[in-house]
């Protein structure tokens, strides 16, 4: 390959998908592949595209598009396609955009070397393995969220099948990354310079079951805290039902272990979450978070939530909108319901007014904003560690993180200091207002 090759990367979507964009790119810098982010410059683009909603989708298809035309306009000789939208409308992608030179699965991520290879050779390259097993990686990943974080992927994949979700058709059943791969990966990390580690997968509560019999996310943590240099360890994506005691213990005595989770939960109300095919009713959700709050009295307890699901009426709105009031999560998003074609909710005859699911949306969200600035203003005093993430331009503050705030879906908090910061320092701050904090400790 030659060296003056320059490659465009575009990463939609997920933090999933991220990783294996980081994969991908490491692969390509192993390569001899030198990067671009002008497109105008590019010889080769890849887009890592997303169709988990309609929106998704569409952002995946109008990039290609917009990419497909440099080839008449500009240097580009090799475009190519890969992740979700690629596996689920391969066809569609081959037939309507003749530009694209190479095209490959969600498990098929591995061979991308080769894609870029033969597209540059003029051979149009597809490669679909099936979904099973994992894509065999000898890489170092080409971390692109700053170095002071790193994804840790620890499963690929789903078994659940909520009706309205097309994960499990383009990204196959759960498959769990085995652990010795996973703490040498994360040691690498680390020692690039990582010093959070945030656990994705489509699910995490289920981690092992496949490999070791038993869930064992509660060993990969005591893992994981062993490692020197590593400051804190997020877990995302948990399925409330799959909550269990060992990995609550885990949580509480590994001390780099943020007392956070994210557990998305769409609905509170029984009838949808039935039809929904979700695994909990509205009793199990409050026992739940009950539970987990007693064990963990400074848990930040985060979730996700679908409006206008099909058959949902205004008395069911109104519940959940009780549930939210009561519960009082500490971070939430709410998104309105996308019919996903191939999925059994999408073929339900009674699907919700578009107005009025974003009607819903809106409620949910105004409600949330009043809880949160209530649960804000009741840690005033307290003092916490801070990720410093950037600078407010012409002020003497900083954005930040505490282990309340997962990037980029939680949001940031201000840190007052005339002292010179730099991005992915740990400061210890005390919190002096809703969204404001002062410094007041030594970095780390």
């Amino acid at each position: 390959m030659k060296n003056n090759l320059k490659l465009l990367f575009v990463s939609l979507g997920c933090d999933k998908n991220l990783v294996d964009t980081e994969f991908m790119l490491g692969m390509l810098r192993d390569d001899g592949i030198e990067m671009t982010d002008d497109e105008q410059e590019a010889d080769i683009i890849i887009v890592n595209t997303c169709c988990f909603i309609n929106d998704a989708k569409e952002e995946s298809i109008n990039t290609i598009l917009e990419m497909a035309e440099l080839k008449k306009e500009a240097r580009l000789k090799s475009l190519i396609v890969t992740g979700c939208l690629a596996q689920r409308y391969k066809e569609e992608i081959v037939k309507e955009i003749p530009e694209v030179d190479a095209i490959l699965g969600t498990n098929s991520y591995e061979d991308i070397v080769n894609a870029v290879h033969q597209s540059l050779e003029g051979k149009h390259y597809e490669n679909f393995k099936t979904l099973e097993g994992l894509p065999t990686l000898h890489t170092k990943r080409s971390v692109t969220t700053g170095g002071h974080f790193a994804y840790l992927k620890i499963a690929e994949g789903c078994n659940k099948r909520c009706t309205y979700c097309i994960i499990p058709y383009i990204r196959g059943n759960y498959r769990s990354v085995p652990m010795e791969d996973l703490i040498a990966q994360a040691k690498e990390l680390v020692a690039a310079g990582a010093k959070e580690l945030i656990l994705v997968a489509q699910e995490t509560t289920l981690y092992g079951v496949d490999l070791y019999g038993e869930k064992s996310l509660h060993r990969l943590l005591d893992e994981l805290n062993k490692i020197e240099g590593l400051f804190w360890i997020r877990i995302m994506y948990c399925y409330p039902e799959e909550i269990y005691e060992d990995l609550i213990d885990a949580m509480i005595r590994n001390k780099k272990v943020c007392h956070y989770l994210d557990i998305p939960i769409q609905h509170a109300n029984d009838t949808i979450l039935k039809r929904m095919g979700r695994r909990t009713s509205n009793a199990d959700l409050v026992r739940i978070i009950t539970h987990l709050r007693e064990c963990i009295p400074d848990i930040t307890l985060r979730t996700t939530l679908i409006c206008g699901f099909p058959g949902e009426t205004q008395e069911m709105h109104e519940e959940l909108m009780q549930f939210i009031n009561d519960m009082e999560f500490d971070r939430l998003g709410a998104f309105t319901y996308s019919p996903e074609e191939g999925t059994p909710a999408a073929e339900f005859t009674d699907q919700v007014d578009e107005e009025l699911k974003k009607d819903w949306q809106a409620d949910v969200m105004e409600l949330q904003e009043e809880i949160i600035f209530d649960k804000n203003e009741t840690m005033k005093g307290r003092e916490l560690y801070v990720f410093i993430e950037g600078k407010v331009s012409d002020e003497n503050a900083y954005v930040g993180r505490t282990y309340r705030d997962a990037p980029d879906v939680d949001g940031y908090i201000f840190i007052n200091t005339e002292e010179e910061l730099m991005t992915g320092d740990i400061a210890k701050v005390r919190v002096t207002g809703a969204y404001e904090y002062d410094l007041i400790g030594e970095l780390i």
